[in-house]
């Protein structure tokens, strides 16, 4: 299988930048699910049931959101209604939403997509691995399901590696998320899982984390300011991974990062 993963998606620039790619995308990789992480979709926090029906009617397979699900209230209940759209899997089963979908792909494959939040530096949360050992009872790789991707969505890079090393060779990608910083370590593990810390982010990068710098300085510079942060209005650049998969085992053959500027004018 072949699987594209697009890294958190900030403001306009990002969703043009992976929107104005995406023939690029099929054309060049020809894949066969492409997965976006759109955590900060809407103006730079969260996203909305509109933003979703654009991506998804774009062709995209699957949506993942983050630690920022909440902050546009018109999705909660959108995200019971979707079934290709989940936030974090251990912010537990009483919350609206799924933190796990197995999604039908049109070759016939399917795709397990999984989310599991951080627990240094973010909000409280369960315990990640028990919230991934519980939904792994369901799935044998390579048997039941053709692939698995999980995303951590942390700030701490020893999280991600620890759960990258703890499902090697269970699933087929353990893929980071949130810190909007694309990493250089995108390899096979040991036992074949396909890893990066965090894909990046998909954006404008002329900016912290995708916005304006002056409150972002400010901030660094006292303590309260009371100002508000604005996402940055450049062009966007698309960060992301492509994996491929073994048919047979279902693990990961190859890992490849992605860099596409916006080929929005």
């Amino acid at each position: 299988m072949k699987i594209i993963y697009c890294g958190d998606v900030v403001a306009r620039a990002g969703r043009e930048a992976v929107l104005s790619n995406l023939s690029n995308l099929k054309k060049q990789y020809k894949p066969d699910a492409i997965i976006v992480n759109i955590e900060n979709a809407a103006h730079g926090f969260g996203a909305t049931p509109g933003i979703c029906r654009d991506f998804l009617d774009a062709g995209i397979d699957g949506l993942i959101t983050g630690n920022h699900v909440w902050n546009q209230k018109e999705l909660v209940p959108f995200l019971n209604d979707c079934k290709v759209i989940i936030r974090p899997l251990n912010y537990g089963s009483n919350n609206p939403g799924r933190g796990a979908t197995e999604l039908l792909l049109a070759n016939g494959q399917k795709l397990l997509i999984a989310q599991v939040a951080g627990r240094q530096f973010m909000e409280p949360s369960d315990n990640p691995i028990n919230a991934v050992d519980a939904i792994l009872k369901s799935y044998t790789l390579g048997k039941n399901i053709n692939a698995i991707l999980i995303d951590m969505h942390a700030e701490a890079t020893s999280e991600k590696l620890a759960l990258g090393y703890y499902l090697d060779g269970k699933v087929s990608i353990v893929a980071g998320t949130h810190t909007h910083v694309p990493t250089a370590d995108a390899r096979i593990l040991p036992q074949g899982t396909a890893y990066i810390t965090d894909v990046g982010m998909c954006g404008d990068y002329n900016s912290v984390l995708g916005f304006e710098t002056e409150e972002p300085i400010a901030r660094l510079s006292d303590k309260y300011t009371g100002g508000r942060l604005s996402p940055a209005r450049g062009k966007g650049t698309l960060y992301g991974i492509f994996v491929e998969t073994d048919d047979t085992t279902g693990l990961a053959k190859s890992i490849e990062q992605i860099k596409l500027l916006s080929s929005q004018q």
